[in-house]
């Protein structure tokens, strides 16, 4: 069982198709392997042990009758709880959707099913997916599994925990301002946004809508490449699907390179609040680009100073407009429907109890910022930043190809730390909401482990919308050097469980 779980996600696939392995005996490695290990991790809110067996013996059955395999088909693959599988639990962490079982798949969900991926279960999220630490999940937190008294990252730590803790080899998780990238950079793996409109939003439950990304997580970016390809393409049931070819992601990773290619360093991510042993690594990553062959660019955005206020004024407005939904009239939790209540009064009770504290902070902020009188003040002047921030990077991309920073200011912080101090908390995505502001692409991965907590340090590469392929052109030349210099920190340094 060690050895299967330790593999990657291609050398999966892999000897699944040459008849070494069967799907059955990785799904059940795995199975056993979340048996083992979840109950300390609480990555999964479901298991789907009966529905994944099922689809590891349909890829079974059509190697033995020589039917042509996907590059993915057999690979489990942990799903973040913010997708609607068909007959599964659908609960975006909160209790609002306790127990609701959606009638129908999400497209991505589709098209991992399609591919032959084997969908092990639903993961552990912040509610509705805000936070950035999965401590705001209504089903309790995630451990990160270096240091199980430390957060996974969030909104997505089940799908990072997941992979960190080798229950999967492949996850899915979501960006709205780093809910990707950022639990990648805590756990030691590589988690991609990708160009935002590129993987079909259809089916999974809205936070911030302008901002919304699904994309793929796994522990190398080869893996990444392979997921980002099954899951990413034009679909005509999301209005803001992007139609136009996927880039070819997978070519890229498997031939990284960086010479002479120009990398940007942005003055505004650095400075107070950043972990030394974060800079440190970073430094270190930025000078061996530079031995790769690639040209460093400084680069001066004064708008990114700006993004995370009006992130925080953009993603509350438009949440608390998705959110009206949740009623208690027409799906999930009901409450005070006893005949003595109103309608209104039903939707107040339920909405009370169902929705907790960060989700409630939220959507009173947004309510607050698109009120009548302060609209102009509050929203549109937050759109008008996001317009500076996408000029921003136009001209940071007019000269270099690339821009690198830490994906994170700090390693993984201790569960509960932050948990009366929401600005601090915000401050986790310092980095990464310039990005979902302007719609470009990006990856973390890792780059080695901070010196003074041994506990794993991202580096963020952003690349111009539909740029995907850039993000693993250069991930891939950095994670080969990296593991040639220094070793791989998950395979090699990661705590057992």
């Amino acid at each position: 069982m060690t050895d299967i779980i330790k593999l990657t996600a291609a050398e999966t696939a892999a000897k699944i198709a040459s008849g070494e392995l069967t799907a059955v005996q990785v799904t059940e490695a795995h199975l056993a392997r979340i048996e083992a290990v979840d109950e300390k991790v609480h990555a999964f809110l479901h298991v789907d042990r009966r529905g994944a067996l099922a689809q590891a013996r349909a890829v079974d059955e059509k190697r033995a009758k020589g039917e042509k395999l996907g590059p993915l088909a057999g690979v489990p693959l942990a799903l973040k709880d913010i997708f609607t599988t068909e007959g599964i639990p659908t609960t975006v962490g909160s209790k609002i959707l306790e127990g609701w079982i959606p009638p129908y798949d999400a497209t991505l969900t589709k098209r991992l099913k399609a591919a032959d991926v084997v969908i092990l279960g639903k993961t552990n999220m912040d509610e509705f997916a805000m936070g950035s630490s999965t401590e705001n999940s209504a089903y309790g937190p995630t451990g990160n599994p270096w240091d199980l008294t430390k957060i996974p990252g969030g909104s997505g730590g089940g799908s990072s925990a997941a992979l960190a803790s080798f229950q999967a080899p492949l996850a899915i998780g979501t960006d709205t301002g780093g809910s990707i990238r950022q639990p990648a950079s805590v756990t030691g793996t590589v988690g991609v946004k990708p160009t935002y409109g590129a993987v079909s939003r259809y089916g999974m439950v809205a936070f911030s809508s302008s901002l919304d990304q699904g994309g793929p997580c796994a522990r190398t970016v080869l893996d990444a490449a392979l997921l980002h390809e099954v899951i990413a393409g034009h679909d005509p049931m999301d209005s803001t699907s992007i139609d136009a070819p996927v880039p070819p992601v997978v070519e890229a990773a498997r031939n990284g390179s960086v010479a002479g290619m120009r990398v940007g360093v942005v003055k505004q991510f650095r400075g107070e609040g950043y972990q030394a042993g974060v800079i440190q690594r970073f430094d270190e990553s930025v000078a061996l680009l530079k031995e790769l062959g690639a040209e460093i660019v400084e680069l001066d955005c004064p708008s990114f100073d700006l993004a995370l206020s009006a992130y925080y004024l953009i993603a509350p407005s438009e949440c608390s407009s998705n959110l009206a939904r949740f009623d208690g009239l027409r799906y999930g939790l009901r409450t005070g429907d006893d005949g003595g209540h109103s309608a209104e009064e039903v939707t107040s009770l339920t909405r009370e109890a169902g929705f907790g504290p960060e989700v409630k902070r939220r959507i009173m902020l947004g309510t607050y910022a698109l009120s009548s009188g302060y609209y102009d003040a509050y929203y549109g002047s937050a759109q008008k930043v996001r317009t500076l921030i996408t000029r921003d990077f136009e001209k940071a991309f007019e000269q270099v190809d690339v821009i690198v920073s830490p994906t994170t200011p700090t390693t993984a912080f201790a569960i509960g730390e932050r948990a009366d101090d929401p600005m601090a908390m915000y401050l986790a995505d310092l980095c990464t909401i310039p990005t979902n502001l302007a719609g470009n692409a990006a990856m973390s991965l890792p780059c080695g482990l901070a010196p003074e907590d041994n506990l794993p340090v991202g580096l963020q590469i952003i690349a111009p919308a539909m740029q995907d392929d850039r993000l693993y052109k250069v991930g891939a030349a950095v994670e080969a050097a990296f593991v040639e210099k220094w070793g791989h920190p998950l395979l090699e340094e990661a705590p057992s469980l």
